[in-house]
């Protein structure tokens, strides 16, 4: 099972299911993380900087692909509530969505 690490909240690490969206694997271990859509690929807030792994993720979706053409995702980026993982990935929190009451670090 892919494991995920999110560097700034602690080095984080979650598995991630195959055919599970990274926000259902957050979800499922009670993490929080910024979602303003409903997990319906509509904005960009629960986006993730990957740091190590971008081979390591599906190909991106039709809602990634429409940020990404309009200059809203860089290519760095993913929306974790599209984007499913074939192998480790490791990333972290744009300090846009980070939330207010948790910890970061880094």
């Amino acid at each position: 099972m892919p494991e995920l690490t999110v560097r700034n909240l602690g080095d984080l690490k979650v598995n991630v299911e195959a055919g599970q969206s990274i926000l259902a694997a957050l979800q499922a271990v009670g993490q929080d993380w910024m979602h303003a859509c409903g997990a319906k690929g509509r904005c960009t807030t629960c986006r993730i900087i990957v740091l190590q792994g971008q081979e390591n993720l599906a190909p991106d979706t039709a809602a990634e692909l429409r940020f990404r053409n309009n200059g809203r995702l860089k290519p760095n980026e993913r929306l974790i509530c599209q984007a499913q993982m074939t192998g480790p990935v490791v990333g972290r929190v744009p300090d846009q969505t980070k939330l207010p009451h948790l910890s970061y670090n880094g």
